[in-house]
């Protein structure tokens, strides 16, 4: 094998989140992963402080207090946690953190499928249909959380 050849089989082990010895990293398919679930936090933690109104619309009418509060202490969950899984020393931590925020949110995405959408929100975000398929979609969330804390030390 030549060295141009071995240089591009690392890079693409490493791009496939393949634990390889050729990298210095520990465990480079561990560190994306952790640098995945951190940016699927931090993007809607951001959002959650940007256009609070689309959130205030998936809060469960049954949730204590209004609504903008939840969405406040919803995004800043989603940042601490985002920036715990970004150092490895609070990885675990975070990843927890983490799993338990997509486990809470995941009842608000039931309940806005029940309700048939988000209402007041733009189409077609205010559709049954849109709900409904978002319900499924936390169930990776759920395992990338998971996987994370499994490889964090």
């Amino acid at each position: 094998m030549t060295a141009d050849a071995a240089a591009c089989s690392a890079r693409t082990a490493w791009a496939v989140g393949e634990a390889s010895t050729v990298t210095p990293m520990a465990n480079p398919s561990a560190d994306v992963r952790a640098r995945r679930l951190a940016l699927s936090l931090a993007a809607p933690g951001v959002l959650h402080f940007v256009t609070p109104k689309f959130f205030d619309a998936i809060v469960p009418k049954w949730m204590p207090g209004k609504a903008r509060t939840t969405t406040y202490v919803s995004g800043l969950v989603e940042l601490t946690a985002a920036a715990l899984v970004l150092n490895p020393k609070t990885r675990r931590v975070g990843a927890f953190v983490a799993l338990a925020t997509f486990l809470g949110v995941w009842p608000a995405n039931i309940q806005s499928a029940l309700d048939g959408g988000m209402k007041g929100a733009k189409p077609p975000m205010d559709s049954a249909a849109v709900a409904w398929i978002r319900v499924p979609f936390q169930l990776p969330m759920f395992r990338a959380a998971w996987k994370v804390a499994q490889s964090a030390k």
